[in-house]
C-alpha cells in the first residue's frame, strides 16, 4: 500500500512539472520578440552586413545593405577588403577582410559597425558554391562583360567568359568572381563583384514567387548563413526580396593608398574614417526623407575623378543625387587635376553657377574652352575632382581668403 502511495505521489509531481515545463515554453514563446521589430523601433531602415567568400573562407565582396521598408528603396555601400586600419580585434595594421579571416563574423561586424558609425544587427554570408547554385536555379545572374575573356590563370585554370550583357550560370559566374585580368586594379574586381551581388538581388526579386514558396524555401534557406532562426530569416529575405533594385543607390569607401610596413597596400579612409560615417548618415537620412524617390533631376552630369583618391566620384555622386541632380556616369579623368572644373555643357550659365556654389567651385568652363577635357556629350554638366576637393568642397587656396 504504501509503495502504491508513493508512485500516486510521483505520478503527480511529474505532472505537475509537466505543467510548469509547459508554462514556461508557452511563455517563452509569446514573450519572444521578432529582431526585425526590434530593430525598427530604434533605427526606421534594416542593415544588413552581407558578404559572399569563396570556399576556403576568404571574403570576396563585402557590402552593407541599407533599405527602408515603406518605400523598398535601398543604399548599397561597398565595404572595400583593402581598407586599412589598426583594427582592435586583431591589434595590428592590415586588410579589413583579415579580421573575417582570423576571427570570422563576429568581430568583423564589429569592426565595420566601428567604420560607418553604426550598428549593423544582420548579417549574411554566401559561399561561391552557394552563389553557383543560384545562378543555375535562377536561369544565370546577369553581368557585363565588357570583352571576351580567354585566359588562363597562375594555376592553370581556364577562364573563358562571353562578352556583353550576359547571364551567368554556375560556373561562369564563379569565374566571373574570381579572375583578375591584366591590368585590372583592385578596384575593378571589387566593382565586378558588387555587380554580381546587384544581379543577385535582382534574380531574387524577379523570381520571389518560387524562391519564397512553402516548397522550395526550405531548400534555399540552408545556403543562406542569417544570424536569425528560420522564421525571421524568411522575413528578412522576403524584405530584402521586396527591394527596387533598378534604383538602388552605389557607394563605396573613399580614400588613399598607402603600403605599409608589412607590403601590403592598404586604402586608408578619407578624413581617418570620418567622409564614410557621414555617407551612412547621409544615406538613412535620405532614404527616410524620400530624397531617394525624386525623379524631378534638372540636370544630369558626368563626374570624373581626377585625384588619385579611390571612389572619390561614386562618392560625389551620392551627395548630388541626393540634391537634386542626376548622375549619368562616373569615371576617372584621363589625367590628375590641381583644381575641381564644371565644364558647361549646355550653356545654362547660372545652372552652372548655382552647382558650383554647392560645392564652392569657381573653376567653371564652357565646352567650346575645354580643350582636350573629356566632356560627354550626354550631359548638361562634367565635373571634374581635382585635388582641391575634400569631398563636399572645393578647399580655396590661402591667395584667395576665406569663403
Amino acid at each position: 500500500m504504501s509503495l502504491s502511495r508513493d508512485k500516486k505521489s510521483a505520478l503527480f509531481l511529474l505532472v505537475i512539472l509537466m505543467i510548469i515545463v509547459g508554462i514556461i515554453v508557452t511563455v517563452s514563446i509569446s514573450l519572444k520578440s521578432d529582431p526585425m521589430e526590434e530593430s525598427l523601433k530604434s533605427d526606421p531602415v534594416i542593415k544588413v552586413l552581407w558578404l559572399i567568400k569563396d570556399d576556403d573562407d576568404n571574403v570576396l565582396s563585402t557590402d552593407i545593405l541599407v533599405f527602408y521598408p515603406e518605400s523598398k528603396q535601398a543604399v548599397c555601400i561597398d565595404i572595400l577588403g583593402n581598407t586599412g586600419a589598426i583594427f582592435r580585434s586583431i591589434n595590428r595594421v592590415d586588410r579589413i577582410d583579415a579580421v573575417y579571416k582570423d576571427l570570422g563574423i563576429g568581430a568583423y561586424r564589429t569592426e565595420i559597425e566601428r567604420l560607418v558609425g553604426k550598428k549593423i544587427p544582420f548579417t549574411v554570408e554566401l559561399t561561391l558554391s552557394d552563389l553557383e547554385l543560384f545562378a543555375d536555379y535562377l536561369g544565370g545572374i546577369n553581368a557585363f562583360v565588357p570583352v571576351p575573356v580567354d585566359a588562363v590563370s597562375e594555376t592553370g585554370e581556364r577562364w573563358l567568359l562571353p562578352s556583353g550583357a550576359v547571364a551567368l550560370d554556375g560556373d561562369k559566374i564563379r569565374t566571373f568572381m574570381t579572375l583578375r585580368l591584366e591590368g585590372e586594379t583592385d578596384a575593378d574586381v571589387e566593382d565586378r563583384r558588387q555587380s554580381v551581388f546587384l544581379s543577385l538581388l535582382s534574380a531574387l526579386r524577379e523570381n520571389r514567387n518560387n524562391v519564397y514558396s512553402r516548397k522550395n524555401f526550405p531548400v534555399f534557406k540552408s545556403h543562406f548563413k542569417v544570424n536569425l532562426d528560420d522564421e525571421y530569416k524568411y522575413r528578412l529575405l522576403e524584405q530584402i526580396a521586396g527591394i527596387d533594385t533598378e534604383r538602388i543607390v552605389l557607394q563605396t569607401i573613399s580614400g588613399s593608398l598607402r603600403t605599409v610596413e608589412s607590403g601590403k597596400t592598404l586604402l586608408f579612409p578619407l578624413y581617418d574614417g570620418q567622409f564614410i560615417k557621414d555617407v551612412m548618415d547621409q544615406s538613412i537620412s535620405s532614404l527616410v526623407t524620400g530624397d531617394y524617390g525624386n525623379s524631378n533631376r534638372s540636370y544630369v552630369l558626368a563626374i570624373q575623378n581626377g585625384t588619385t583618391v579611390q571612389g572619390l566620384a561614386r562618392n560625389t555622386s551620392f551627395l548630388l543625387q541626393s540634391s537634386g541632380y542626376e548622375v549619368l556616369e562616373t569615371s576617372n579623368a584621363d589625367v590628375l587635376f590641381d583644381d575641381t572644373t564644371i565644364v558647361n555643357n549646355c550653356g545654362n550659365a547660372e545652372a552652372a553657377a548655382a552647382l558650383g556654389k554647392f560645392i564652392r567651385c569657381n573653376n567653371i568652363v564652357d565646352s567650346s574652352d575645354a580643350g582636350d577635357i573629356r566632356t560627354g556629350a550626354r550631359v548638361d554638366f562634367t565635373l571634374i575632382l581635382g585635388k582641391d576637393f575634400d569631398g563636399r568642397f572645393v578647399r580655396r587656396k590661402a591667395s584667395e581668403g576665406s569663403l
